[in-house]
């Protein structure tokens, strides 16, 4: 069984407007969102105020490492309208992020890829929006 994961009220509701947006208008994503609706099925919800600062929430930055090279990377969760790769912003809709969200610092992080897994360790979250007060960000 998949650990739990932890997804604050906030980011829970944005998710299911955006899943519910994107099966009215972006028939090409369904797969990814199927992704998305269990990962949120399976999720510990907790309110913004309460969640553990070390928990990747939606605007988090983290220190992630691949584990298949050794290479570190910044990055930061980000909704779709907002990713841009040349600035680290990674969607909540592309594997890798919704493969981190609500995960912790230490945490290993895996998933399919063609031809094989991609597997992650979340470094340090150098920063949550919710850990530094802003609870509707």
């Amino acid at each position: 069984m998949a650990r739990a994961i932890f997804i604050t009220r906030t980011d829970q509701e944005r998710l299911e407007k955006l899943i519910q947006l994107e099966e009215e208008f972006n028939q090409s994503s369904k797969i990814h969102l199927e992704e998305l609706k269990s990962e949120l099925k399976r999720a510990v919800i907790t309110e913004s105020q309460d969640i553990p600062p070390d928990v990747i929430t939606m605007r988090s930055q983290v220190l992630l490492k691949d584990l298949n090279c050794e290479e570190e990377m910044i990055c930061t969760l980000v909704y779709p309208d907002e990713a841009d790769m040349l600035e680290g912003k990674i969607s909540v809709l592309a594997p890798i992020g919704m493969a981190i969200l609500g995960y912790r610092e230490n945490d290993r992080v895996e998933w399919e890829i063609p031809g094989g897994t991609a597997a992650l360790k979340v470094v340090k979250v150098l920063f949550q929006p919710e850990a530094n007060g802003y609870f509707d960000l």
